[in-house]
C-alpha cells in the first residue's frame, strides 16, 4: 500500500497559544518550577512536554493558596476577580491573555457598562465553562448568558436590549446563523464579529484541506473546543475524517493504497505533533 501524505501548513498553535508556550519555555530556562492557572493549552502531550520542564498545572483553589510566588495566566485569559486573588496573595502574574481575547474583554466591559443601567443584557456564544467564556462573562459580574446554539438563543428574552459576542473560536458559519436569529427577534441588537480572524481563515482553509484530499488524520487533544468545532468541520466535507491525538490510536485500516492523506489539526496543536504522525505515516507507506 503506497500513498502520500501531506501536513496541512496552516495548522497548528494559534498565536496566542505560541506566545503563551514561548514565555513559559523562556522562564523555565532560568527556573526549575512555574506554576500556570489551569491547562496552558488543551492538549496532553504538549502538556506532559512542558511538565517535564517544571511547569505545574493548578486549578484557581490551589492558586489560591499560594503566596509570594509567580503563576502564568494562559492565553484563554481570566475574569477579574482572580486578579484580585493574586494581587491579595502577593502572586507576581506572567499575563499570557491572547491580545484579540483582552480586546474582546475589554469591549465585552464597556457594553455591559452601558447596557447594564438600561436593563440590557449581553449575550455570548461560546461553551459553558470554558476558561475563555469564564473569563468574558467575569467582565459582566457573571451577568452574561452564555448560548450555545440557535436553540439556546431562542430562550433570550428579547424585550431588553441585546448585545451579542462570541468567543474567540467558534464556528464562524455557525455564529452567522445565530446572529441572524438574535436579528429577527431584536432588529436593533447589537452585533460584534468577535472571532478570531487566524481562526476564521482557518476555517475557510481547511474546508479546501479537507476538499482535495482523500482521507485526513485530524490531530488534537479530547479537551479543545477548538479541536471539535475544526474535525466537524472536516467531517462534515470528508467523510473519511478521523480523529486522534497521538500516533497510537492511528488505525492503518482507514487508509487506501493511492490515497492523499492530509493531516491537520486544532489550534491547540503544536507542530511536533503534526511532524510526529507525518513520520509514522511516511514509514507506513514506504514499508508496506
Amino acid at each position: 500500500m503506497k500513498f502520500d501524505v501531506e501536513i496541512d501548513s496552516r495548522s497548528g498553535f494559534c498565536n496566542g497559544v505560541v506566545r503563551a508556550v514561548q514565555q513559559a519555555e523562556n522562564y523555565l530556562k532560568f527556573s526549575h518550577h512555574l506554576n500556570s492557572l489551569g491547562d496552558i493549552v488543551h492538549n496532553s502531550l504538549e502538556l506532559e512536554r512542558l511538565k517535564a520542564k517544571g511547569l505545574e498545572i493548578l486549578s484557581l483553589q490551589q492558586a489560591s493558596k499560594l503566596r509570594n510566588d509567580v503563576i502564568l495566566i494562559r492565553a484563554h485569559g481570566e475574569p477579574p476577580g482572580t486578579y484580585d486573588l493574586l494581587h491579595r496573595n502577593n502572586i507576581q502574574i506572567i499575563d499570557c491573555t491572547c491580545p484579540v481575547v483582552l480586546k474582546l474583554q475589554e469591549r465585552v466591559r464597556s457594553v455591559y457598562q452601558r447596557l447594564s443601567p438600561e436593563g440590557g443584557q449581553v449575550v455570548i456564544f461560546g461553551k459553558q465553562g470554558h476558561a475563555e467564556v469564564n473569563g468574558l462573562v467575569g467582565q459582566t459580574d457573571g451577568h452574561a448568558i452564555v448560548i450555545d446554539s440557535v436553540k439556546s438563543a431562542s430562550d433570550l428574552d428579547y424585550s431588553k436590549p441585546t448585545a451579542l459576542f462570541s468567543q474567540t473560536t467558534k464556528d464562524p458559519v455557525e455564529y452567522r446563523e445565530i446572529a441572524r436569529y438574535v436579528k429577527s427577534k431584536r432588529p436593533d441588537a447589537q452585533v460584534y464579529d468577535t472571532i478570531c480572524t487566524q481562526v476564521a481563515q482557518r476555517h475557510e482553509s481547511l474546508v479546501a484541506f479537507a476538499r482535495t484530499h482523500s482521507a485526513i488524520i485530524f490531530v488534537s487533544g479530547r479537551e479543545s473546543s477548538n479541536g471539535k468545532v475544526l474535525f466537524d468541520l472536516c467531517r462534515s466535507v470528508n467523510t473519511r475524517s478521523y480523529r486522534v491525538e497521538n500516533v497510537s490510536q492511528i488505525d492503518p485500516g482507514w487508509l487506501c493504497d493511492g490515497d492523499n492523506v492530509g493531516i491537520c489539526g486544532a489550534t491547540s496543536t503544536p507542530k511536533w505533533q503534526l511532524e510526529e504522525i507525518f513520520v509514522y505515516l511516511r514509514g507506513l507507506s514506504d514499508n508496506q
